[in-house]
């Protein structure tokens, strides 16, 4: 069993709405976007955005003032980094300075103000390949394709890379969809995020690159180069610390490819979601299972034949219409009004698909790197690779602007069922769909008893209650309310129909123990007809109060308000540290699905045109 310990916040810090930060962190941030807008200003940019930000830094586009047809990326590394962890702007500066590529926005300058470094690039054009596969759902076989057509060639000029006339591989180590810009128009990408990127140690054979003797046996050669990358698309070799190879990219690719797809944002459903149920060309179906097997050498053979033979790919024919997506296997309801929702997921009972609580240091190469802590080491660490895609996917479902709750329940039997999802946006109910469907499919083919929630709240809604110290209690501010929403209609209390998931005891990945006067208050709230969650977070100085409530019955609104008002008169009486949850759905509606191991085989047609035909016939 995981020690309790080893469950950190339920969202991963770099990935966090601003919503959920202290007053105080959110203004240091807000003033630290407007210093880094200034001072792009002041160099001669205009029209400043901000368009990423991750474990390392936050990335800007602007334009020069002098030749405004030009769109550039700025790099900044985060001030509260180590200095080393830093310096990895000026190496990625140094990388990305030796490719050239027409599918790689090359380097403009690297240049540091005063203590703030600064990388300015070539900005792609388009969207990044996991915001379309968000909002598309899987993409389909033709696109696949053209995608592997065009990274499968920058992984050859890569490797084929020389400099004095020696053979110097150079290695990205972080190849993924959101690191692929896309352009609709033109369906061209861009591989960018040099960040992980190095010079290769060994070739794809696997022999030692080195100028001489020497070389070979310094200490350089004895300890990997590699950067981590990103744990949910990186292969085996890479994870565990081995010499940097030109391998490491093909197994990016390989997910990159996968996870578009299937929908997913991860490589970790390859044995339940295969590659060969995704309607791709068999070809490339086979491929993708080849270079995602267990088996360290079929995964080089599959690299392999895919570089060797990317001109049969490039060759294939596909009908001009995309494959229709599959319908959903459970109910999901979009939002009657449009609002901005700041969506985030908090999963909890989910220690119990961890299959060990550790793993030796020596399996663990990247005990002190920023990503491997905060990515992997405390969500992913010690479960199987199904029970991690099934995590994974229920986090994806934070992508999308949605609020309601998921709660399964495993048996001998199979899998049951209950959810309530509301989505805001009607254009991505089909994509959010999609990935529901694949949190279906990868729950069917785990085999374990216990039960799993997951409640999605908007954090634009999050209560913050802050004290000077940890002594004091937390007092809210006069006013402070719980928001909730009233159903469109009423709708009564139903005595004949069960309610769904509320509280079935105590959860051991929840630290946090409310006062018995607020817990008489949750129990209360669950007797009036409502649908929705409250999560308590309490930090040494810092209360966060989470929540989505829909009250169903009109009738009930000041009950409902007075039970509300109540919670946050009990504050005060809050001690201790950590979380507690509590969801209701509104009726039980539960689906039940059997086991299964996997998805059944599904290919491309080897002539499309006369599989629609045959269909349209059929119809007719």
């Amino acid at each position: 069993m995981v020690s309790q310990t080893d469950l950190k916040h339920f969202y991963i810090p770099d990935e966090q709405s601003i919503y959920l930060l202290s007053h105080k962190d959110a203004q240091k941030l807000k003033a630290w976007f407007k210093l880094c807008t200034e001072q792009l200003e002041r160099l001669g940019y205009r029209d400043i955005e901000l368009i990423g930000k991750g474990a390392f830094g936050f990335a800007f586009a602007g334009t020069p003032k002098l030749d405004q047809a030009k769109q550039y990326v700025f790099k900044f590394s985060r001030a509260n980094l180590p200095q080393h962890v830093q310096d990895r702007l000026e190496e990625e500066a140094y990388m990305l300075g030796h490719v050239t590529h027409p599918h790689v926005p090359g380097l403009i300058e690297f240049q540091r103000v005063k203590k703030q470094s600064i990388l300015v690039m070539q900005r792609a054009k388009g969207k990044d390949l996991e915001k379309i596969s968000l909002e598309y759902g899987p993409l389909s076989p033709r696109l696949v394709v053209k995608i592997a057509v065009q990274l499968s060639d920058i992984l050859q000029t890569l490797r084929t890379f020389t400099e004095n006339g020696q053979i110097k591989p150079i290695v990205h180590g972080d190849i993924k969809p959101s690191n692929i810009v896309f352009d609709p128009l033109t369906e061209e990408v861009g591989l960018i995020d040099w960040g992980s990127s190095v010079f290769a140690q060994l070739d794809e054979q696997g022999n030692y690159l080195a100028n001489n003797v020497m070389d070979l046996m310094s200490s350089d050669m004895q300890q990997t180069n590699a950067r981590l990358g990103d744990v949910y698309f990186i292969g085996p070799e890479q994870l565990s610390g081995n010499l940097s190879s030109p391998r490491f990219d093909e197994q990016g690719l390989a997910s990159t490819l996968y996870a578009l797809a299937s929908g997913q944002s991860s490589r970790f459903g390859a044995q339940v979601i295969r590659p060969n149920s995704l309607g791709l060309p068999k070809m490339l179906g086979e491929i993708l299972t080849a270079m995602l097997s267990d088996d360290e050498q079929i995964r080089a053979q599959g690299g392999d034949y895919l570089l060797n033979n990317i001109h049969y790919l490039k060759n294939m024919v596909f009908h001009p219409n995309d494959p229709p997506l599959s319908p959903p296997l459970i109910p999901g309801w979009c939002h009657a009004k449009s609002r901005e929702i700041d969506t985030v997921v908090y999963s909890s009972r989910k220690s119990f698909l961890r299959a060990e609580a550790y793993q030796s240091t020596e399996q663990l190469r990247y005990l002190n790197d920023e990503q491997f802590e905060r990515y992997y080491k405390n969500y992913l660490q010690g479960m199987g690779e199904t029970e991690k895609a099934f995590i994974s996917e229920v986090s994806r479902l934070g992508k999308y602007p949605v609020v309601g709750g998921l709660a399964v329940r495993w048996t001998p039997q199979g899998v049951y069922i209950d959810s309530s999802l509301n989505i805001y946006d009607p254009a991505l109910k089909s994509a959010f769909d999609a990935t529901v469907n694949n949190i279906v499919t990868l729950a069917r083919s785990i085999h374990r008893v216990g039960v799993f929630k997951s409640c999605m709240f908007n954090a634009r809604d999050t209560l913050h209650i802050e004290r000077d110290d940890e002594s004091a209690p937390f007092i809210p501010e006069s006013g402070m309310q719980i928001p909730y929403e009233l159903n469109k209609t009423s709708v009564k209390e139903d005595e004949s129909r069960m309610h769904s998931y509320f509280e079935d005891g105590a959860d051991p990945d929840e630290l946090l123990t409310l006062p018995d006067k607020l817990m008489t208050i949750i129990h209360q709230l669950n007797g009036i007809h409502h649908t929705g969650c409250i999560i308590f977070e309490a930090l040494p100085t810092h209360l966060k109060i989470h929540s989505y409530y829909t009250l169903l019955d009109h009738s009930a609104v000041d009950e409902f308000k007075t039970l509300l008002n109540e919670i946050i008169n009990l504050v005060p009486t809050i001690n201790g540290m950590g979380m507690s949850g509590f969801m209701k759905l509104p009726y039980k509606d539960t689906r039940f699905f059997e086991h299964q191991a996997h998805l059944p085989d599904k290919f491309y047609p080897r002539n499309p045109y006369a599989e629609r035909v045959a269909v349209t016939a059929k119809v007719q």
